[in-house]
């Protein structure tokens, strides 16, 4: 590790850089192979198919959460040793073994195979907790702030693009498994985890590629309390620290069970519920570099305030695809959902990562994401926890709203609401959304400009990149409107104002 810091001083700050990013981009790709292929969906179907209950699931999701919670033993341990590289890779080297432990899990007896798989993901995400806090603070103090939506935008793209092929390939995989071959359908999962593992080691190793700032030299004793006390002091920060925290609490209410509800009530084969995630993730391939250049030239707060809505809108939306089942509309509605979905999470996902970042002062950074991760740790593991223990309660109660139209001799009735199960957790995060809504209006961030700015600019780059494909004059004339009136009709209140 050493010998990489040696060679790089004599290079060019500049061509530094440049080495830099590109190793920091393989990264990701490394970490978006065992990531895909690890959780969500896949990690769902294989729960499934150990026998997992809905209390099983939901402390799968929780498990990524909670053990953040080693950030604490983690950030001290950082601004004691100073060495976020090394850190990283350790703890990288115990984490991601985890994941053949994992696959391994197939071949047991089935009363041992999911505590197996709980305990092996457990240790892989508190030695994660190491890997994460020393990894944000070396990008907070190695990436410049101007052009930080620019370059994690652009790795973010990468990543989404890798995750898009695995998704397919390995969702095809894991259904043609029992077709062509005699083994069990569960033993695909081991294959599966053995990619995951590739690509996480892989992710490690070009970690040694990267170079790291010296940290300031330590003063005294490391005062752990006070370096995760300094962030809540910090009104700004507090403010971001809570948006976030109701934020994660109100995604993971509902976000573990999207595929349990596809798979178990709608009865949608794995291919199909994987095409629905490719579908969003190739949104977000899209969206992502659109949302880091408006990062970049207004703030993060601004793709916030239009991406986060966005994503409260489309969990709401989830209760309208069953009535109490399946309809006519229910897979049209999953692909709107989804496209939706995928554009708000490019743009949540990059900027409240980016925003943590910016907030949090250049040489402190350690103390103040830490005890953000902490706090979103607690939200969303709780959330998840709370959606485990309370899934089965609510699987046997039903709120419905319904519509009815008597005439002479006839009746008819239309279900506007239909609430059971599943549909009830999507309508408590949407609740619970609105608050973090509100919560974000609070935090300040500068360059920060009216959502209908950002709605202004996403249109504009539409208009551009429709005249720059069409080469026949009424479709460069199609593109002029409706898109520039539309924009001069959303912008008219603040003329007016």
């Amino acid at each position: 590790m050493a010998e990489s810091t040696e060679k790089l001083s004599d290079v060019p700050e500049d061509e530094r850089f440049q080495h830099n990013v590109k190793w920091i981009t393989r990264n990701g790709i490394g970490v978006q192979m065992m990531e895909t292929l690890a959780v969500g969906a896949f990690l769902t179907a294989f729960a499934l198919q150990l026998g997992a209950s809905n209390l099983v699931i939901g402390v799968l999701a929780a498990i990524p959460h909670l053990s953040q919670l080693a950030q604490i033993p983690a950030a001290f341990t950082v601004e004691r040793f100073r060495n976020r590289r090394r850190i990283y890779g350790i703890s990288g080297l115990l984490a991601r073994p985890m994941m053949l432990v994992i696959g391994g899990a197939a071949f047991l007896p089935s009363d041992w195979a999911l505590p197996v798989v709980l305990i092996a993901f457990t240790i892989r995400y508190i030695a994660g907790a190491f890997l994460s806090c020393s990894w944000n603070s070396w990008m907070r103090d190695l990436i410049p702030e101007a052009v930080m939506g620019k370059v994690f935008g652009r790795r973010q793209q990468l990543m989404i693009g890798v995750g898009i092929l695995l998704t397919l390939v390995a969702a095809a995989f894991v259904d043609g498994w029992s077709r062509f071959t005699q083994y069990e359908p569960v033993h695909a999962f081991t294959v599966i985890y053995c990619l995951s593992f590739l690509g996480g080691m892989y992710g490690v190793w070009c970690a040694r590629k990267i170079d790291e700032p010296a940290m300031e030299p330590l003063e005294g004793e490391v005062d752990l309390y006070r370096a995760l006390r300094a962030p809540f002091r910090d009104k700004n920060y507090r403010r971001l620290i809570t948006f976030l925290g109701s934020w994660n609490f109100a995604i993971n209410l509902a976000a573990p069970f999207f595929t349990v509800h596809m798979l178990k009530k709608m009865e949608l084969d794995l291919f199909t519920v994987m095409a629905f995630a490719t579908l969003s993730q190739v949104t977000a391939y899209v969206m992502v570099a659109q949302w880091g250049n408006i990062a970049d030239r207004f703030s993060n707060k601004s793709v916030l305030s239009v991406c986060a809505p966005m994503f409260v809108v489309s969990i709401f939306a989830w209760t309208f695809t069953t009535m109490p089942e399946t309809h006519s509309m229910t897979l049209p509605l999953l692909f709107v959902i989804h496209i939706a979905t995928g554009a708000a999470s490019a743009g949540v996902t990059l900027a409240s990562g980016n925003i943590t970042l910016k907030l949090a002062p250049r040489g402190k950074a350690t103390g103040y994401l830490a005890a953000n991760s902490m706090v979103n740790a607690l939200a969303a593991g709780s959330a998840s926890m709370i959606g485990g223990l309370t899934a089965d309660f609510f699987a046997s109660i039903e709120l419905s709203v319904i519509f009815r139209w008597a005439d002479t001799g006839t009746t008819t009735d239309f279900n506007a609401f239909s609430f059971t199960n599943w549909d009830f957790f999507f309508l408590f995060a949407t609740v619970f959304g609105l608050y973090a809504l509100h919560r974000l209006s609070l935090v300040e961030e500068h360059g920060h400009v009216d959502e209908r700015i950002v709605l202004g600019t996403l249109m504009q780059n539409a208009k551009l990149g429709l005249r720059n494909l069409s080469t026949v004059s009424g479709l460069r004339a199609a593109s002029d409107f409706p898109i520039s009136s539309l924009r001069d009709f959303m912008r008219f209140p603040r003329k007016r104002d």
